[in-house]
């Protein structure tokens, strides 16, 4: 009787493990440099996406007005499927060109190494809007890099804290 509950206590302790290896986060220090652009200050989202490249999460907004969300219009999109209550939480002021931005974003850790990447979605009121600004593919050589922009954002770079 005594091996059967030491049984199921050693396997039950196992299974905890493993469940909150599986839901631990990362925290990441995330430096945004713009281009020199002209124009009003940029919206920004960085979103998760799957190895299938849909969007599964929203990290961070840089943009609080939500008046000009419909803007950044693929996550949009994804937004108004799912509205997340907590998005007041992620989000920081917008920013302009030549500007830099500091934030901190959680990553949870099964997502690294596993087909997920981060996209970086860019617009400016008047102007071209960018779906795909930048994406970092969340593997270990991914979240090192520095990683080079294709519209308004000139580079991220990501520090694990």
């Amino acid at each position: 009787m005594k091996s059967i509950f030491k049984i199921a206590l050693t396997g039950a302790l196992i299974c905890l493990i493993s469940f909150q290896a599986s839901a631990q986060a990362s925290k990441y220090k995330c430096m945004l440099q713009m281009s020199n652009y002209m124009g009003e200050g940029a919206y920004i989202v960085v979103s998760l996406l799957n190895a299938k490249g849909e969007y599964e999460k929203t990290l961070y907004v840089m943009g609080d007005d939500k008046k000009w969300y419909t803007s950044l219009k693929e996550w949009h999109k994804f937004h108004s499927k799912k509205p997340s209550d907590d998005i007041s939480a992620k989000t920081g002021a917008s920013v302009t060109g030549g500007d830099r931005s500091m934030t901190t974003i959680e990553i949870d850790d099964s997502k690294i190494n596993a087909g997920y990447k981060l996209r970086f979605e860019s617009a400016v009121e008047d102007q071209k809007y960018y779906v795909t600004d930048l994406e970092i593919p969340l593997t270990t050589e991914g979240l090192a890099d520095k990683t080079e922009g294709k519209g308004y954002i000139r580079y991220v770079r990501l520090n694990k804290i």
